[in-house]
């Protein structure tokens, strides 16, 4: 096919128009309120009866005195543990900042404590309080951020899923240095490439002497492209007795499609299936795929028979969170409301005796396949 030089100047002009258009609401989306590290300052004290949650953090991202954990590439991994408060009137969903970089206890999440670690104190301390905290299983989760995050947005998101979920296991963010910026979509995905050996190590010790516990691995957005990475990685180091540990959820993963294909040719089916959190409006993903000219599978139709038999086939669950309102316009947070329901999703997950498309209906608290009913009731907390 070929252009004329007046098409190929509205393409481009359509292009820029689309791409500048996307970048105003991202940077609005992004920048209103935007917390400084100032957000993780020391709180003096601490509200009698607060929720607290203690989140062990693997990073490669560099510690600048003062600055915190940057978007530099570490050359080993850091780790530190935060506790953090979480104030009596938190709303399910929302993460309520601390303003000016002042934590109130009583109004805003606050940290309380934080510790640097040494690599062996981060794998004993969360191999010891996962022996206390689990009983379903799965004594460790392991969440993975995306695009455009910085170190206290994936650290107080974690804290938050981890409050509204009210699970037992020992919560663990994984952060590599995202940008954090609209403009730093090539720098980031550089930067999830950097972390895969990184990701592969901090898993593999995970799982080392776990016993009948499971770790749950989840990544949102690009960083469902990292686990994904990692994962394919795991396999062709022989290592499937790190991935038969794993319980792995994908939310609105920004992943090419055909290259989806490949790296799960290469990992095969998972037990329990992979699950995959999709959207068919998510327009982050829509940006993604006008830039990179290929669809996401994030933003796959279930309703679609050939993307429900293609699921089928390849052992995947796949899971349209639409009914879910977002908390920005990019529709591409959805997961964040779905800590919740979490705990029944996971407790009832073996009612689902077939993988492929299914639609969750918050309305209806069901999870129902758009060609058969399956017999599952969620019940919100």
């Amino acid at each position: 096919m070929t252009f004329s030089g007046d098409a190929r100047r509205i393409t481009l002009v359509r292009a820029f128009q689309f791409v500048f258009g996307l970048c105003a609401v991202l940077s609005l989306t992004a920048c209103a309120g935007r917390p400084g590290p100032e957000a993780l300052s020391l709180s003096q004290s601490a509200l009698p009866d607060t929720k607290q949650v203690t989140v062990y953090v693997a990073t490669t991202r560099e510690n600048k005195e003062g600055l915190g954990y940057t978007d530099g590439k570490a050359p080993e991994l850091n780790f530190a543990a935060y506790t953090v408060s979480v104030p009596p009137g938190h709303k399910a969903g929302e993460i309520e900042w601390p303003k000016g970089g002042h934590p109130d206890p009583a109004k805003t999440f606050a940290v309380t404590a934080q510790r640097t670690l040494s690599a062996d104190e981060f794998y004993r301390e969360v191999g010891n309080q996962a022996k206390i905290e689990a009983s379903d299983g799965t004594d460790v989760g392991v969440f993975v951020h995306g695009f455009n995050f910085n170190f206290q947005e994936s650290l107080f998101r974690v804290v938050q899923m981890s409050a509204d979920a009210n699970v037992e296991g020992v919560p663990v963010l994984f952060a590599w240095p995202s940008q954090a910026a609209v403009t730093g979509y090539l720098a980031d995905k550089e930067s999830v490439t950097y972390s895969r050996d990184y990701l592969a190590e901090t898993l593999t010790r995970l799982t080392a002497g776990r016993g009948k516990g499971r770790v749950l691995l989840f990544g949102h957005s690009m960083g469902g492209w990292l686990v994904v990475e990692t994962l394919r990685q795991l396999k062709l180091s022989d290592r499937s007795d790190v991935l038969a540990k794993l319980n792995v959820m994908l939310a609105a993963p920004d992943i090419d499609v055909d290259v989806f294909r490949q790296q799960m040719a290469v990992i095969g089916p998972m037990s329990p299936p992979l699950t995959i959190l999709v959207s068919k409006d998510d327009r982050a993903l829509q940006a993604s795929q006008f830039l990179t000219g290929n669809g996401r599978i994030g933003a796959l139709d279930v309703a679609d028979p050939v993307v429900a038999q293609v699921a089928e086939r390849e052992k995947i669950l796949l899971v349209d969170v639409s009914g879910i309102s977002p908390t920005n316009p990019l529709n591409h947070d959805r997961y964040v409301q779905l800590a919740a329901l979490y705990p029944k999703l996971t407790a009832e997950r073996q009612d689902l005796s077939s993988v492929g498309g299914f639609i969750l209906d918050v309305a209806a608290n069901t999870v129902s396949s758009p060609f058969r009913l399956v017999k599952l009731a969620i019940t919100p907390q």
